[in-house]
């Protein structure tokens, strides 16, 4: 048997050094050509030791990340997180799929309310990561009581940004539309999209926030768990709701936002179930349901920081939609296509670089920060390999993949050229995603909002502006100030790591 402390696929080492001597004693492999027997069983060997590392991925371990093999804790926790946000990038996916066939104005919709849902999500993110770095924190510090604390004021936290979101959707639905350039059919009949996915976004804040303590914890099964559930009931519900399956109504646009809440609800449901009767690594006991101000500070300080960071890379996205509408709804609605098949690739690859920030969080509270950076290199590499070889399949595939989703002409066109122009800059942006959670898993939420300040808003959107106003490129600039923009964040940001002052960050 391996043991944990083992790294993956060295167990058999002995055996393999025995088998070369023996080998080459024997003169190698057979005239034949056929494999030798050593060789076959250290292939086996190692088939079956990845066997066992994955079904352990999924369905959870109580493995101290903090010792052993980098690789295989890479692993246990990517595994699960990736499939986590697999799920996640569904959740975008299928509803753009199934609206679809109502026309572009309702693509369009949804891509308008998403863009106005940033804010939102920046919040919902922030606090997530916070919440990551205190919870993966104490539990390298080996206090579980104390992670289970924190959980308790994160989740109190989240409920309470939720309310005032809530009133702006349900009361201003169509004026944040207007706002956006939505058009006419979109402020008649597209509001109540909008109206659902905000009033509901309580459901949303809990989501991110409570899978960021399982994540935190070491527990990344149980959130992936969490978001096949509540992926699964949207992809049966959406269009059950949208185009009335049996008895139930045909809601159109509607039914999307509704189908979206009732899994989403149901996903949020599991999760409290789950942390009140225990995680592998983590359990809220009925004594910690109270509100500990000082420790919902220190949370609050550091989600300030995260929701800085996220706000500041989510609105530019809402100023680069907003720049596209310009262009009419077939070009909102192919850019809306085309970021959520992105967001279907990116949301994985995001999940791996969650794995980071978790391996980062938990090796500082043990002591370990040289063993913490090396999970991000490792991460890092792993994650440009990935991207790089889905930005091959964009762009050989770039129409092919926005026809699953419409046929539109002018929409194909607008979809597949963003798709094509954005996958130039892929293997970059996965150091884009992992140099920000290495960064948030520590607890220096402030360096990566200086990166995007600086790389977002002082460099991508005005040099949006001026290819698509001023040069005439029309969304085409757009495109290509995404990928100058993050591009350049990813540069800095391992500029910036290797310089290492993230290590002393105390939270």
């Amino acid at each position: 048997m391996q043991r944990q402390d083992e790294p993956l696929g060295e167990t058999l080492a002995p055996r393999q050094e025995t088998a070369r001597g023996m080998d080459a004693a024997a003169g190698g492999n057979g005239r034949d050509g056929t494999a030798r027997p050593a060789e076959t069983d250290r292939r086996g060997g190692r088939l079956r030791a990845l066997g066992r590392d994955l079904a352990d991925a999924l369905r959870g371990t109580e493995r101290d990340y903090t010792q052993g093999s980098m690789g295989r804790a890479l692993l246990l926790l990517s595994v699960p997180m990736m499939l986590e946000m697999g799920m996640e990038s569904v959740f975008a996916v299928v509803d753009v799929y199934f609206v679809s066939a109502l026309g572009a104005s309702a693509v369009a919709t949804v891509g308008l309310t998403e863009s106005v849902m940033t804010l939102m999500y920046a919040v919902a993110m922030g606090l997530a990561m916070a919440t990551t770095a205190l919870v993966a924190r104490r539990i390298g510090e080996k206090q579980p009581e104390a992670a289970a604390r924190a959980a308790v004021q994160a989740v109190l936290v989240a409920l309470a940004v939720s309310v005032p979101f809530a009133l702006a959707g349900v009361l201003f639905a169509r004026d944040l539309l207007a706002l956006m350039g939505a058009d006419a059919w979109a402020l008649e009949h597209g509001y109540r999209y909008t109206q659902w996915m905000m009033g509901g976004n309580a459901v949303i804040m809990l989501l991110f926030v409570i899978n960021a303590i399982f994540r935190g914890a070491g527990d990344a099964a149980t959130a992936m768990r969490v978001l096949w559930l509540a992926n699964g009931l949207n992809v049966v519900l959406d269009p059950a709701l949208i185009f009335g399956w049996g008895p139930l109504p045909a809601m159109g646009i509607e039914g999307a936002a509704v189908a979206t809440n009732l899994g989403r609800g149901a996903g949020a449901a599991l999760q409290v179930w789950v942390l009140l009767r225990g995680a592998q690594h983590i359990r809220v006991r009925a004594a910690q349901l109270r509100l500990e101000l000082a420790l919902m500070g220190r949370l609050v300080k550091t989600a300030l920081g995260g929701t800085a960071q996220m706000i500041i890379a989510t609105s530019s996205w809402i100023a680069l939609v907003r720049i596209v509408s310009e262009f009419g709804s077939e070009a909102v609605a192919g850019y809306t296509i085309a970021v959520r098949v992105f967001l279907f690739t990116l949301l994985p690859s995001w999940g791996l670089a969650n794995a980071a920030a978790t391996l980062v969080g938990q090796n500082l509270g043990a002591g370990q920060p040289a063993r913490a950076e090396r999970s991000v290199w490792i991460t890092g590499w792993v994650n440009m390999a990935l991207l790089a070889a889905v930005s091959v399949a964009y762009i050989a595939f770039d129409e092919a993949l926005v026809r699953l989703f419409t046929d539109e002409p002018e929409v194909v066109a607008a979809g597949a050229e963003c798709l094509r122009t954005m996958a130039y800059g892929y293997a970059l942006f996965a150091w884009g995603m992992v140099m920000p959670q290495a960064f948030n898993g520590a607890g220096d939420t402030l360096t990566p909002t200086k990166i995007n300040l600086l790389c977002f808003w002082l460099l991508e959107i005005p040099l949006a502006y001026v290819l698509a106003m001023t040069l005439g490129l029309e969304e085409t600039g757009v495109y290509w100030s995404v990928v100058v923009g993050e591009s350049a964040a990813a540069l800095v940001g391992v500029w910036l790591f290797r310089r290492g002052t993230w290590k002393q960050t105390q939270i």
